[in-house]
Formats: structure tokens, sequence, C-alpha cells
């Protein structure tokens, strides 16, 4: 998939950011922290199948999309839904990383209807009990001068395998992921996007964190559309058992994808087996819906 240029449109929830790839059944990708519509297209890239059209938002808060447009999940799924009626958009798949998992869940649940298949990997499904991430502190005061992440960047770039090493705390998973053909670039492409534009990401971020750690109520138990989870036994951001394996129990029509001693960027770790997995459920429930 080609890199999309981003569209600023007005719905009636409110502008929202978005770009969009490829052909076929509607998937609707949704970015975590630090993030925004090019890493929704990098998560489509990694994780999905190439026979579908991707659309990725800028959730309230990143890039183009103002906070004003949706600060909570269920905002941000009524967001989501108000875009696809701009675009003629009836019924869509749904794939969502780390903190885009709550707007996915909020979005299948309020729209059951318009969803056909969620697919959440590494993602948030229930309030988070773990310290926000050190890094996270840092990226605030970096933002401060323009200057700086660029130079960092640089700095990073020179030595991927070091620059893993906060993401892939395995030597050997670290030094294959990073050698791999597809999964390094993509990896390397994951931490480039967080450092343009740095400043643009931190209003969602902060918001992210404020929902995620303030006492969320997810009704998966009253999911109606097909579930796959995709979640590394070791994730120290997401912790596995609070969210994907629970998130794998609740939900009615659900199947657990466990990479086992995978931690939160698992989907660059074991790319292979969660593109086949997740290329599978796609085409699965698309063909059905």
């Amino acid at each position: 998939m080609d890199a999309a240029t981003p569209v600023r449109t007005n719905t009636a929830r409110g502008a929202v950011e978005y770009a969009e790839t490829g052909a076929g059944a509607v998937v609707l990708a949704l970015h975590g922290a630090m993030g925004g519509y090019d890493q929704g297209l990098l998560l489509g890239r990694a994780a999905g199948a190439t026979e579908f059209r991707y659309l990725a938002v800028s959730r309230p808060g990143y890039l183009g999309t103002p906070i004003s447009s949706g600060r909570t999940p269920e905002e941000q799924a009524d967001l989501c839904a108000a875009l696809l009626d701009v675009l003629g958009i009836g019924a869509t798949g749904v794939i969502a990383v780390s903190g885009g998992g709550p707007c996915a869940l909020q979005f299948a649940l309020r729209h059951r209807e318009r969803c056909w298949g969620l697919v959440m990997v590494s993602a948030c499904s229930a309030t988070l009990d773990v310290p926000v991430p050190f890094l996270f502190q840092v990226m605030k005061l970096v933002a401060k001068w323009p200057a700086l992440p660029a130079f960092l960047l640089r700095r990073m770039e020179k030595d991927p395998e070091r620059a893993a090493r906060r993401s892939i705390s395995d030597a050997a998973v670290r030094a294959r992921t990073v050698n791999d053909p597809e999964a390094g670039p993509m990896l390397a492409a994951l931490r480039r996007s967080s450092f343009d534009r740095m400043a643009l990401r931190l209003p969602g971020t902060e918001n992210d964190i404020r929902q995620t750690r303030g006492g969320m109520e997810l009704r998966l138990e009253e999911l109606a559309a097909p579930v796959l989870v995709v979640h590394g036994t070791a994730d120290p951001v997401v912790p596995f058992a609070s969210n994907g394996k629970a998130l794998a129990e609740r939900a009615p029509n659900a199947e657990l994808l466990a990479i086992e001693g995978g931690e939160h960027v698992c989907l660059f770790t074991h790319l292979g087996t969660v593109r086949a997995r997740v290329g599978e459920f796609l085409r699965a429930h698309a063909n059905r819906a």
C-alpha cells in the first residue's frame, strides 16, 4: 500500500482528518497513542490483506482532527460513523491497535449494524492500571523544541537495534525483527511517524491517557460483531490478562491469537503469524457481510 494524501472534512459530529488506500471492502483503521492517519495506514499495511480499502482516521487530538471533535471513546466512535455517512459507506470492518481499542469497541457497540468484523491488535479494552510510560514524559519535553525530534530521530536511525530496545526486550527477537526485510522498515516507519509533527500528536495522547485510566465501562458481552483479538502475553503497556484475554473471554463471538512472549509491538515481531490470521479473518467476514 502506498502512502495516501490526508483529507480534512466536516461531519455532523465535527471536523476529521482521514486518508485511504486500496480497493475492496472497507476497513476502518484506528491508531494508538502518538499516532494519526499515517499510523492507521501503517496498521493496515502491516496486519491486513491487500484486497481491502483502508480508511485511516486521525482520532481527535491527533494531527488534523481537533480534540473538540470527540474526547470520549463514544464520541470518537460516533465521529467515525459520521465520516462513513459523508463518504457514503455503509458497513465496515474495523482494525485497531493499542489506544485505538476503546473507540473501536464503542463503534462496534453503538453502530453494530455498520460493523461486520473487529480486529484488536495489542489493543486496550479495559481500564489501564499500569504506569504511563516514562518515554511519553520525555516526548512532551522534546516536542517543545522543534529541531530536537528530528535530531533525536537521526541518532536513533543510526542504530535501529538500539532504538528498538525499549519496545523489544529479547535480544534475539529484536535482532530478527530489525533485520527482517518487511518488519524492520515498518517498525522504523512507526518510530519516524511519532517524531514527525510530534506536538500535534500530544493532545490526543494525553486525552487517551485520561480516558483509559478513568474507569471505562465497555459492555463487551453485548458485542454482536465477530472479534479477533491479537495480543502478546508479555505486553507491558496493555496487559494481556486484563485486556486481550479478558476481551476474548467476554465477547460472545471472539477468537484469540495469543502471541506467547510477545510484547506491545508483537504485530512487528510476529508479522507473518499476525498477518496470516488477520487476513483470513477479514476475508471470511467481509464475504459474509
